[in-house]
């Protein structure tokens, strides 16, 4: 049996702070090891004192589980946090596994939506529309980007709402299938993140090798068994290394920076190469 604790209800004022941290502070500490990891657990403060706030070994537990990696577009993260304070307040501790696999399943394809809402479309529309009537001399091209800036306020605002109205509804409609829904979320996450390897990281060995008349290149024939290839290895290098014992993030940046310059040095040495044999 699990044991249940009776924790105090999240009230409308709690979500208005988290709300406020969101739009000033989501941002704060962001590094290459957790991204937005730093500001999702402060912005999730209030929330987790309303509910932890007089027991610090579960309120450090419910930190240490959203400290951790996390980025998606800042205006979908409200969402995600709206959800994951809604399934804090309606499962017990040892259902971690079910708020972290909601953050990680959700975060890559809502980073999708986001940019491409909340980012491309609306800067090219917005901006462009007032640039124009700005040339034109029309003094509202400068209350244009104030007013779609106010409305986008409004919709994060019920974007957490909405996000912690749902969140409820998972907690508890499937609380006895929450061990499903936390390997779909997982699964999900996966997926994306892989997806994601080829169009985030564009690295191409640029290396080509003449013998006569024969030329050889490195990358077509790469593509030919595996498309993405390159990228995937650099990943799975990276995975690899950040397991070892005195492997960090930055550290690691400086190894991918030396990799860089040994492979981007091949080509002089392959030419070199092929002059011997010519």
């Amino acid at each position: 049996m699990t044991e249940q604790y009776n924790k105090p209800e999240i009230t409308k004022k709690d979500l208005k702070k988290v709300y406020i941290r969101n739009l000033f502070g989501f941002q704060w500490g962001w590094n290459y090891e957790s991204m937005q990891g730093l500001g999702y657990a402060y912005t999730i403060m209030p929330a987790l004192r309303r509910l932890y706030g007089n027991n610090k070994e579960k309120m450090a537990k419910a930190l240490k589980t959203h400290i951790g990696f996390f980025n998606t577009t800042p205006a979908m993260s409200h969402l995600i946090i709206g959800a994951n304070i809604a399934m804090e307040e309606e499962l017990n501790e040892t259902d971690e596994e079910a708020v972290i696999g909601l953050k990680t399943g959700l975060m890559g394809p809502f980073a999708g939506v986001g940019d491409t809402l909340f980012i491309a479309i609306y800067r090219a529309v917005v901006f462009s529309m007032a640039a124009y009537l700005a040339q034109a001399g029309q003094v509202v091209s400068l209350i244009i980007p104030l007013i779609i800036g106010l409305a986008v306020l409004v919709v994060r605002w019920k974007f957490l709402q909405i996000g912690y109205a749902q969140g409820k509804k998972i907690a508890v409609g499937f609380a006895s299938q929450m061990k499903v829904l936390t390997d779909a979320a997982a699964i999900l996450g996966l997926t994306v993140v892989g997806g994601l390897i080829p169009s985030v990281i564009t690295y191409k060995l640029e290396l080509s090798y003449k013998m006569g008349e024969v030329t050889m290149n490195v990358q077509e024939m790469l593509d030919k068994i595996l498309p993405g290839l390159v990228p995937l290895a650099i990943v799975g290098l990276s995975y690899w290394l950040l397991g070892k014992k005195k492997m960090n993030s930055t550290r690691l940046i400086f190894v991918l920076i030396a990799l860089g310059m040994i492979l981007g040095n091949l080509q002089p040495m392959l030419n070199a190469v092929g002059n011997l044999f010519n």
